[in-house]
């Protein structure tokens, strides 16, 4: 639960050394930054002027011990302004016990799980993953898309296509056609289809002319065939050019549906591949699955060894060459002034690179050391989890609450009703003796019987305030048990006390020394 509040902390906005990962490591100066950044943050996130507080961000060892009281003042009451219940004041952030590290690590973080500026904090990080996510997603994407457009066999699979489809096109016009099957080659042209019709027009309306002695039944089935005739022509370009652009639509449809199954076949063959080679590894019984790792680092280290050997070969082979164009260089340009000049210049700026590039190296070194231990660290749970578990402590904790003020309630009513029988019982034992007492004057038996009866009651007095001695001296022994557990965990010591003193004197001298100069 340490770790849980702690974390809980740091992903609300307050920085938490590294070092720290429970409450024993702790130490004051470091509690104090903490409790003043969370106030910080607390405070920017209250609208009223009396609950905004203003606190350093972290208080080094450095600061006057005079500072870090009046730091714990101010923050005991910023807390007592926040709703902290329990005793507060600057001993509690100087001198922390264990209960008092829970409690308020435990306030703070119930404060800002409520506080919008904390969550608003918290929530920039999500935005940040995604949009990384998304950018490398979409680099991904459009390497794959561009290495699939320049593919050979792309190509070569559309030309296919292209020639399928253009034979599918001739025999659609051909069928779509009313011509005849020795005509079906002039359907490709529409001029030529225009010029037949209209010959086969002229001649049949030339016959009807001859043939006919005016009689007027002919000329008007004539003149119908005539109107028919002439519209032919323009209906059948319509059709073929809306057969046409129909085709074209879809030859586009087939080239993108072939492009699509075409990377995304070369996407299976690649993953197939690796999961052959995978099940090829797991199933061979002459070499286990540890030596695949061991032989794959050999192979690297074998491969980063030749290329340290491949870099000072050339080394060796670059540097006479550069000193012979140095030479050369300064041979050529030596009568030339600007050239000199302009060859310094050059000569710094790759100087630079070098230096650029050796401290480029580097990082990506220490990149490399740091992805690898940042691999080596577990898995920290996700800040949903934490929540949740923070929540479930909070709803047990309430439980526990409710559970013990049940306990009071049954106790008191337990306390009343003993109250009650206690009284009874003592009215009864005050009457019953004062009868015995008159009986026992009349006889010395009976006056015997009374003395017994008097001093059986007597030691049962005894007994019953022996056992609430018994039980009042073990509370107290638990109690003073707890508290010296308590003072066992703050390590007072006399000589740390003794020397925050002395500084808090010499302070006070030092104070009334500038104060007398003014």
């Amino acid at each position: 639960s340490q770790e849980i509040l702690l974390k809980s902390l740091s992903s609300f906005g307050v920085s938490i050394p590294e070092n720290v990962s429970s409450f024993s490591e702790l130490t004051p100066t470091t509690l104090i930054s903490l409790c003043c950044q969370s106030l910080n943050i607390l405070g920017n996130n209250d609208d009223d002027d009396e609950n905004h507080f203003s606190f350093p961000i972290s208080v080094e060892d450095s600061v006057s011990i005079a500072d870090k009281f009046k730091i714990c003042s101010d923050a005991s009451l910023a807390f007592k302004n926040l709703g902290y219940l329990g005793d507060m004041n600057y001993y509690k952030f100087l001198y922390p016990s264990e209960e008092d590290l829970h409690k308020l690590v435990r306030f703070l973080v119930e404060k800002l799980s409520t506080s919008s500026e904390a969550v608003k904090f918290s929530g920039e990080k999500d935005v940040g993953l995604r949009q990384e996510f998304k950018e490398d997603n979409f680099g991904k994407v459009s390497e794959s898309v561009t290495q699939n457009s320049d593919n050979e066999e792309v190509d070569q699979n559309l030309q296919k296509v292209e020639a399928i489809l253009k034979d599918l096109r001739v025999d659609e016009l051909s069928e779509s056609s009313e011509f005849k099957a020795g005509d079906a080659a002039v359907v490709h042209d529409p001029l030529r289809v225009h010029d037949i019709l209209q010959d086969e027009l002229f001649s049949e309306s030339t016959a009807e002319v001859v043939d006919s002695s005016g009689a007027s039944g002919h000329e008007e089935t004539a003149h119908q065939k005539d109107e028919h005739v002439s519209t032919c022509p323009k209906e059948t370009n319509s059709k073929i050019q809306y057969e046409e652009e129909d085709l074209l639509c879809q030859e586009k449809a087939l080239k993108e549906e072939l492009r699509a199954n075409t990377s995304q076949m070369q996407h299976l063959e690649e993953e197939f591949e690796l999961w052959k080679a995978a099940a090829d590894m797991a199933f061979d019984e002459n070499h286990p699955m540890e030596s695949f790792p061991e032989q794959l680092n050999k192979r690297i280290d074998a491969k980063k060894h030749n290329i340290l050997e491949l870099e000072l070969q050339w080394d060796a082979v670059r540097k006479p060459i550069e000193e012979k164009k140095r030479s050369l260089e300064e041979h050529l340009y030596a009568n030339i002034p600007e050239a000199q000049e302009k060859l310094q210049k050059l000569r710094e700026i790759e100087l630079e690179t070098q230096l650029t590039s050796s401290e480029i190296r580097k990082r990506e070194e220490e990149h490399l050391k740091l992805a690898a231990d940042l691999k080596k660290q577990p898995e920290v749970a996700s800040r949903r989890s934490y929540i949740e578990r923070i929540k479930e402590i909070t709803k047990n904790s309430g439980k526990l609450d409710s559970d013990i003020e049940r306990i009071l309630r049954d106790t008191r009513t337990l306390q009343l009703e003993s109250n009650s029988i206690q009284e009874s019982l003592h009215r009864t034992y005050a009457v019953i003796d004062e009868i015995v007492f008159r009986e026992a004057k009349k006889d010395t038996d009976r006056g015997q019987a009374y003395r017994l009866l008097t001093s059986i009651h007597d030691s049962f007095e005894q007994i019953s305030e022996k056992i609430l001695t018994t039980d009042r001296i073990r509370r107290e022994i638990a109690d003073l048990e707890k508290k010296l557990a308590g003072v066992s965990f703050r390590s007072l010591n006399e000589d740390k006390l003794q020397a925050d003193l002395d500084a808090i004197m010499k302070e006070n001298e030092y104070l009334e020394q500038q104060i007398q100069y003014d």
